[in-house]
């Protein structure tokens, strides 16, 4: 920026000029216009950083002034869609200084300029609401500290009346992303609002809700449960009795909350709209699945053949399973590992293929990680995850005829379906064509899903779907210990198995942990590779075995800080040439390169890990197992250092050896399937460092956590109203769909 005001700093200023003897300096913040033809009234303060002192803005706003050259340097900025520099000549010729003026009041005069058309005008009318929309928005908010950043996300979400509707209540707020409760409620708590507002108490009891299902993946919460958590929300930081909520007075918001549809009671549980939606209707889809019986085959001469061309010896349950996944549309596969899931799902698509020429075969993930993992087990190069498969970019998902169109497929293969929530489940299931064949593998004593909902759990607890449970260990079963041990632990049994594969290093404190785990990890990167190691953490951020220390211990004991290594720093993170990274968050349009720099696909996906290759001015190229990514400097939010991650983000990876640090203060992370769920990321070797307490308190945890599901349930219900027989069955159908809901 360039300035008048001798307010600015010395150490704040920029290099002089002589042309026009203004102050330059840094000005840092959201949306700023990025134009020299308007000024631009900036509020911020000033803040020292890595760069300096510069000025950190917090509200901006266009200054016009009423002249010729005022009114025609804004027309022609860039800020109104529409308008270029020509058409903006042509305005100014054509109106004066009034023209904004006959912008605001009689913009249909505008079609008097040539080259601007009733589409056009449209455009550039839109522009100028918005922009000054905005502007409201963000004088309203001022108070408030919230950035244009964040005024932009207000705006796109509850749209042009934003203003209106925030001065109406700023609990509209906790609609939008970002904007919790409890965030809203400080807001309107320091401008002395109504703590009785109805609005108030709506918006704590759907915070409530909301909370339970992202911090604990419930789905609903029973009723007596839900009213105190909003009550507690509303009462905990007021200490005056007499000026607390009262009950009575929530329980005048309940009724209308549910006439409103702005929550689903059902049996005494209370959902929001969406879980409820996602969960019924989940369940319908996939009774719907089972009902219809597919047609007989004849599968012994064609499985012999497979077995004869694979080279393999099936298990009595293995033959089962495969099967079972041609008697019915929809069938499980569960098992640890090293009892042979891999074989059996070979096999199903060698099967397959052979009975079904002419039908398409799709294989799926979760994550892409995992999806890579299955086409490297079963040769089948188009497995892809279940986010590509059916069209969700974010969080929302996929267009209204996307939704109508059901998968092209005779065959569904899903892996590592533990790993699938509420949300993912409800997208597949809806989109399934009648006919379709669907067999979900997974490892159900694995972590559960990120998201909310124990669908891969549920879907085995109803007892209407066949499960197969592979438990006979084959893989490893005569050179490693890793299976064995994985058994024994959910088995809840401490008496473990130790040897060259499976090793427990004792270490008294965190500190002498985190010594030990970096000699460890440099031994073990030597032997296998790096990107064959990984450290898997309890915790993310406490004490020094956590991911984020260890991260920055591991990196300088293998990749340290030299002038002969490149570094990029943006945004206080920095990565170097040959840094282990990991990518934070799904990005569908990342174009991916091969070495020699052709396309050859798109997506980067949450949890993939790389290695960085080449830093450049403002740029790093990351190589995820020979595809290629390119990250300008501004994107580096979107990477992590990988060295170390925690023991959830593994979900999905495989890895020659892992390191675990287990120290009694994680308890509260470690449980059964937590350190279950750790050493199965191991082929070859695992090692666990720390205190031997820690390792048996975590196997006597009980590590599933009970989340509110009523998913088995439901597909109970439903199968019981639509699939009984007889006149009995079809007079209690109507009750049973009732309760279902």
């Amino acid at each position: 920026m360039k300035t008048e005001d001798t307010g600015v700093p010395e150490v704040a200023r920029g290099p002089h000029n002589p042309y026009d003897h203004l102050i330059r300096f840094t000005a840092v913040g959201y949306e700023i216009p990025q134009t020299s033809t308007v000024k631009l009234e900036l509020d911020g303060t000033w803040k020292e950083g890595k760069y300096g002192l510069q000025y950190h803005v917090e509200r901006w706003r266009e200054v016009i002034p009423p002249t010729l050259e005022g009114v025609r340097g804004y027309l022609a900025s860039g800020l109104l869609k529409g308008i270029g520099e020509k058409t903006a000549d042509a305005i100014v010729g054509q109106f004066g200084v009034d023209a904004l003026r006959i912008l605001e009041d009689q913009p249909q005069r505008l079609l008097e300029i040539r080259g601007i058309t009733e589409e056009r005008l449209s455009q550039i009318r839109a522009s100028y609401a918005e922009n000054r929309r905005m502007r409201d928005l963000l004088t309203l908010l001022a108070p408030y500290h919230v950035t244009p950043a964040a005024a932009r996300r207000i705006y796109e979400h509850l749209g042009p009346v934003c203003a209106d509707l925030v001065r109406q209540s700023p609990y509209h707020l906790c609609q939008v992303p970002g904007f919790g409760f409890k965030r809203v409620d400080a807001i309107v708590r320091k401008s002395g609002g109504d703590l009785s507002d109805p609005r108030r108490i709506r918006g704590a009891l759907l915070y409530a809700l909301e909370d339970a299902r992202a911090k604990k993946g419930h789905l609903y919460l029973e009723g007596e449960e839900w009213f105190k958590s909003g009550m507690k929300l509303l009462n905990e930081r007021q200490p005056l009795p007499q000026l607390r909520v009262q009950r009575e007075q929530v329980e005048a918001e309940l009724t209308g909350m549910i006439l409103d549809d702005q929550i689903v009671s059902n049996r005494g549980n209370v959902y929001l709209p969406g879980c409820f939606r996602q969960e019924s209707e989940t369940a319908r889809n996939i009774v719907e699945l089972l009902l219809k019986r597919p047609g007989p085959v004849e599968l012994t001469h064609t499985l012999e053949e497979v077995k004869r061309q694979l080279g393999i010896t099936l298990s009595r349950r293995q033959n089962e399973g495969v099967k079972m996944v041609f008697r019915h549309n929809l069938s499980i596969i569960t098992g640890g590992p090293g009892t042979g899931k891999t074989t059996v799902l070979k096999t199903v698509i060698q099967v397959y293929r052979r009975l079904y020429p002419r039908e398409r075969l799709l294989l799926a993930a979760p994550t892409g990680k995992a999806s890579r993992r299955m086409a490297e087990a079963t040769g089948v190069a188009e497995a892809q995850t279940l986010h590509s498969l059916l069209g969700l970019f974010g969080d929302e998902g996929v267009t209204q005829t996307q939704r109508q169109e059901p998968l092209e497929a005779g065959l569904l293969i899903v892996d590592e379906s533990s790993m699938m929530d509420m949300w993912l489940a409800h997208k597949l299931f809806q989109r399934l064509r009648p006919g379709t064949k669907v067999l979900l593998v997974g490892d159900a004593d694995q972590l559960e899903s990120v998201g909310a909902g124990s669908v891969f759990q549920e879907l085995i607890d109803c007892g209407i779907i066949p499960v197969t449970v592979l438990d006979e260990i084959f893989r490893q079963a005569k050179d490693s210990l890793i299976a064995y041990n994985a058994k024994f632990i959910n088995e809840e049994k401490t008496t473990l198995f130790y040897g060259p594969d499976f090793v427990f290093q004792p270490a008294e404190s965190q500190a002498e942990a985190a010594e030990l785990i970096r000699t460890l990890y440099r031994e073990q990167a030597e032997q296998v590779g790096a990107e064959q190691v990984e450290i898997l953490c309890p915790f993310k951020t406490e004490g020094e075995t956590s991911a984020l220390n260890l991260n920055a211990v591991i990196r300088e004991a293998v990749n340290p800080q030299t002038g002969a290594v490149p570094e990029l720093t943006f945004g206080g993170k920095s990565f170097r040439l040959h840094d282990k990274v990991i990518q934070l968050k799904n990005n569908y349009k990342r174009k991916l390169f091969n070495r020699d720099w052709q396309q050859i696909g798109e997506g980067v996906f949450n949890g993939d890990v790389g290695t960085v290759r080449e830093i450049g001015q403002n740029r790093l190229v990351v190589d995820y197992e020979g595809r290629l990514a390119e990250y300008t400097a501004d994107l580096l939010d979107e990477l992590e250092l990988s060295y170390a991650m925690t023991i959830h983000k593994s979900m999905g990876s495989e890895y020659s050896t892992v390191i675990i640090p287990l120290f009694a203060a994680h308890r509260l992370l470690l449980t059964r399937n937590v350190i279950y769920t750790a050493i199965t990321r191991a082929k070859k070797r695992v090692i666990l460092v720390g205190e031997k307490r820690a390792l048996y308190m975590a196997i006597h945890s009980n590590g599933k956590g009970q989340r509110n599901t009523q998913l088995a349930q439901r597909i109970c219900l439903y199968h019981k109203a639509v699939a009984g027989n007889g006149p009995a069955a079809g007079e209690t159908a109507g009750e049973e769909l009732k309760q279902v809901g």
